[in-house]
């Protein structure tokens, strides 16, 4: 049996726009990701609302700063056979970064925390999976579109940027922009149907990888 680590933000979390609130359980991506795989595999979700790559944002009750956190979790869910990241959006925001190359940055340090940890109890360095998010796009909320401001354009380069960096240093790449869309509602999230899109999608790269 397989586990895989899916590591996120409120993408991941399963952030329903329209609550604002927590989609159910069986339609998060990781979910649906599970229920594709059976038992060939636990799918382990870790999405945290406003998680960034590598960037400290404290504005929220948790620690935000995904290189921070990603050791421990690595630590705790091994064995590891997959490593699913799909962050950048918060990474976004103009006090965080505000540019799509400096979150292909962070992912990048990210990759790396995941090659270097000191794996033990004979466990091997797991497979990753680069996860570009959807694009932000235009909304009428204006919280999300002043902290996001700049964030329809910069968000869209993501997918070309992780394309290119997982190229490089020999990862999965998966555009979840081929698959859903952000909802206008708060320009970020995703409704029920898009979160779902994304773990049918990512099933078929996922068993390539693990050779399920």
């Amino acid at each position: 049996m397989k586990t895989i680590l899916c590591y996120g933000d409120s993408l991941t979390w399963g952030y329903d726009p329209e609550g604002p609130g927590r989609h159910a359980l069986a339609d998060r991506w990781p979910s649906v990701l599970q229920a594709t795989l059976g038992e060939r595999a636990i799918v382990v979700a870790e999405g945290l609302n406003g998680r960034t790559t590598t960037f400290d944002d404290h504005a929220g009750p948790a620690e935000r700063n995904g290189a921070r956190t990603l050791p421990t979790l690595l630590a705790s869910h091994a064995p590891l056979h997959l490593v699913i990241i799909m962050l950048g959006s918060n990474d976004m925001k103009p006090w965080i970064a505000g540019r799509a190359v400096v979150a292909a940055k962070g992912m990048r340090r990210l990759i790396e925390i995941v090659r270097t940890h000191p794996w033990s109890l004979g466990a091997e360095t797991p497979e990753i999976l680069v996860v570009a998010p959807p694009p932000m796009v235009e909304t009428g909320d204006p919280d999300f579109a002043a902290a996001f401001e700049g964030g329809v354009e910069q968000s869209h380069m993501l997918g070309s940027l992780y394309a290119d960096l997982a190229d490089e240093l020999g990862c999965g790449f998966f555009d979840a922009g081929s698959v859903a869309k952000a909802s206008p509602v708060d320009g970020v999230h995703l409704d029920a149907k898009n979160t779902r899109a994304i773990g049918k999608g990512l099933e078929p790269v996922v068993r390539m990888m693990l050779g399920l």
